[in-house]
């Protein structure tokens, strides 16, 4: 029998009785404010240069939010896929690290090439900048690279979703984020369980497909006592089986502590949010726990989520114990 639950509660419970994550959503805060500049990146696919008066709007919508946007000198592709070479792009990424000025960074891209940059950045300088990394989708590559490599959280976040169909809801969320005085709104989500009723870890994955991009790689995360993020924009049910058998013969069902589902569009939309779960349930043991939540995704809606953090997710009746 699915429980629906709200991670209002539990989100409460990971920052205000752990005093570490207490400190690290905290420390986010205080390098991200109003009147901060922050960086704007394109890791992966250069953008389109119809996406212009796009990143336009999104400025304007920054800069009303209280932020300075700085762009990055490489965003757009031209006649190709890539905005500048792997190196050029890592190069300009740890730019904005070494910037003092700049308090925060933000992937606007998505596609194929994120992975590209990996090899040329320096993590050493990250972990010391103390700045967030913000992306999404073929970003996970980065998002776990940086965390693997540095043990610092990043975050799962499409920065363009404060300028897309549900904006305004969006916008409302991330003003909450940069006011100390308010909750954090933007990295509250509610959830089912599917199977199991409680599960707790250090937050790791993404999208599926770019995740595994990493295995074999010094990038990969450790799996083992974590919570295993999975969601997908394409991909029918032989994509996902695919996936589901290279994640078990990673080890990754035996090792990780739970499963968080997000959206998985394609599917979803073909065969409805159940498919997932069908698909899924064959290659899960049955004591590991699987929630499912439909706000960390490719939606506008979707939420963020903080790659290397520790997560506490429970029923409501066991929360009242």
């Amino acid at each position: 029998m699915k429980k629906f639950l709200n991670i209002f509660h539990i989100y409460q419970k990971i920052c205000y009785t752990d005093s570490e994550l207490l400190c690290c959503r905290y420390t986010w805060r205080m390098f991200m404010k109003k009147g901060d500049k922050i960086g704007i990146v394109a890791c992966s696919n250069g953008l389109k240069e119809n996406s212009r008066q796009e990143m336009e709007y999104l400025k304007d919508t920054l800069e009303e939010l209280g932020l300075i946007p700085v762009f990055s000198r490489y965003l757009y592709a031209g006649n190709g896929v890539e905005s500048a070479g792997r190196r050029k792009r890592a190069e300009e990424l740890m730019n904005f690290y070494r910037d003092e000025e700049i308090k925060g960074i933000f992937d606007v891209s998505g596609g194929d090439l994120a992975n590209g940059v990996l090899p040329w950045l320096d993590y050493k300088e990250i972990k010391e900048s103390g700045k967030a990394f913000w992306g999404y989708s073929d970003l996970t590559t980065v998002v776990n690279a940086i965390t693997t490599k540095t043990g610092r959280p990043s975050v799962l976040y499409q920065t363009r979703n404060l300028i897309y169909r549900d904006g305004e809801e969006q916008r409302r969320r991330f003003r909450s984020f940069l006011d100390v005085e308010k909750n954090d709104s933007l990295f509250q989500f509610p959830y089912e369980f599917l199977q199991g009723n409680a599960m707790s870890g250090i937050l790791i994955g993404g999208n599926i497909r770019c995740f595994l991009k990493l295995a074999g790689t010094g990038y990969f995360p450790e799996l083992t006592g974590k919570i295993l993020l999975l969601e997908a924009c394409g991909g029918g049910d032989a994509q996902l089986l695919t996936y589901f058998s290279q994640l078990e013969q990673l080890g990754a069902f035996r090792k990780v502590s739970g499963i968080l589902l997000g959206t998985f569009t394609q599917l979803e939309r073909e065969k409805g949010a159940e498919q997932v779960w069908r698909l899924l349930k064959d290659f899960v043991p049955e004591p590991l726990p699987v929630a499912k939540t439909a706000f960390i995704g490719h939606g506008t809606d979707s939420r963020a989520a903080v790659i290397g953090e520790k997560y506490c997710f429970c029923s409501q009746e066991l929360s009242k114990k």
